[in-house]
């Protein structure tokens, strides 16, 4: 890209779960931040932010 970056690289990583509100949950206890929650027909998903 041409532009300058303007901080650290961002990776974005997707996990699937059966159990997907009680990993968000555990994340959440161990500093992970609510970005945003999603669906779409027959799919869901919740946006988390790294504590670092």
């Amino acid at each position: 890209m041409p532009e300058e970056k303007p901080g650290k690289n961002r990776v974005h990583i997707d996990f699937d779960s059966p159990d997907r509100r009680g990993e968000v949950d555990r994340l959440v206890k161990m500093g992970a931040k609510v970005v945003g929650e999603r669906t779409a027909p027959g799919f869901e998903w919740t946006t988390l932010q790294d504590p670092d």
